[in-house]
């Protein structure tokens, strides 16, 4: 029970990531490499600064910062500088890899021994619940364990309120407008350079936060963290787009976070029956390349069944 409780509340964590790079993919269809760079920045500052003798909280919300001038610097090389949105996203991620480096000191930065988010929820948990374990459905539960996973699952479920409220402004419908139609936007008046950078902004502040809170959680921050997470947050993304089954903002922001649970569980599940650790990301990329590709050839196969039953030759 423990471990599911973990599971969800890691889900939970980087649902932020997946809502983030649903901003940059699926809202301004920017394939925004920063996001393995920013979540490690989100991170690497954070841990930084508490270890500098600073709240948690203020810590994090710097950490979340650094990833929205990350998105910042990725956004101005593309619009400003006519770089392909694609290798503004890799050269940001580049020297991010230097500057995270900088920032820590040295690439990892243990977190036991200061205050953290974590702990302030152990301590919450104390007060409320005690030391001892719970019974819950029959189950003995780690309190602390209960209360990072209120504590996580409340704070999304902010953020998603906030995004949903947002994207519903007027700012926030001149930037989903400019994903689908930035040419339509530029006729208007509007500043398509500027809602693009300020959308990348949002997605790798939100990346930054994931990586913020992940470090909390886990108790260290780690230079080759964000390693992959692009595509674990995608697999995330698609999980929930397929089952939202409507790109309306709010079934779509739900999504987001289902799906990272989802994956996550997934991920535990197939670690608890033996999956070797090291073959994950292999197994996270075939996932997500399998998800791509199979939609297509579905829909190819089932065209072709068609043509068969009326009659229309196959090569029609």
């Amino acid at each position: 029970m423990n471990l599911l409780l973990g599971s969800l509340t890691i889900g939970f964590i980087l649902s932020l990531l997946g809502l983030g790079i649903y901003i940059s993919f699926w809202i301004f269809s920017f394939p925004d490499m920063t996001a393995d760079g920013s979540i490690v920045v989100g991170a690497a500052v954070a841990a930084r600064l508490m270890l500098a003798g600073v709240a948690p909280l203020p810590a994090t919300l710097a950490g979340m910062l650094a990833g929205a001038l990350a998105g910042m610097v990725t956004g101005i090389i593309h619009t400003v500088f006519k770089v392909n949105n694609l290798l503004a996203g890799i050269l940001t991620m580049t020297a991010l890899y230097s500057i995270n480096l900088h920032i820590m000191g040295r690439s990892n930065l243990p977190l036991l021994n200061i205050r953290t988010l974590s702990k302030d929820a152990a301590a919450i948990a104390q007060r409320l619940f005690g030391s001892a374990d719970i019974n819950l459905l029959g189950w003995q539960v780690n309190p602390l364990d209960i209360t990072q996973l209120l504590l996580a699952g409340g704070a999304v479920m902010l953020v998603a309120l906030v995004l949903y409220a947002f994207f519903r402004t007027q700012l926030g419908m001149a930037m989903r407008a400019t994903g689908d139609n930035d040419q339509m936007i530029r006729a208007l008046g509007g500043n398509t350079n500027l809602l693009k950078i300020l959308g990348l902004a949002l997605s790798n502040a939100l990346i930054a936060l994931s990586g913020a809170l992940l470090a909390q959680y886990q108790g260290f921050a780690d230079v080759q963290m964000g390693i992959g997470m692009l595509v674990w947050g995608l697999a995330s993304v698609i999980i929930g787009m397929a089952l939202a089954r409507s790109n309306r903002l709010g079934f779509a922001l739900s999504g987001a976070i289902i799906g990272s649970i989802l994956f996550r569980l997934l991920v535990a599940i197939a670690l608890r029956w033996g999956l070797n650790p090291n073959d994950l990301k292999l197994v996270t990329a075939l996932f997500v390349f399998a998800t791509l590709v199979l939609p297509g050839v579905l829909a190819k196969l089932t065209g072709r069944k068609k043509k068969y039953q009326t009659g229309v030759p196959h090569h029609a």
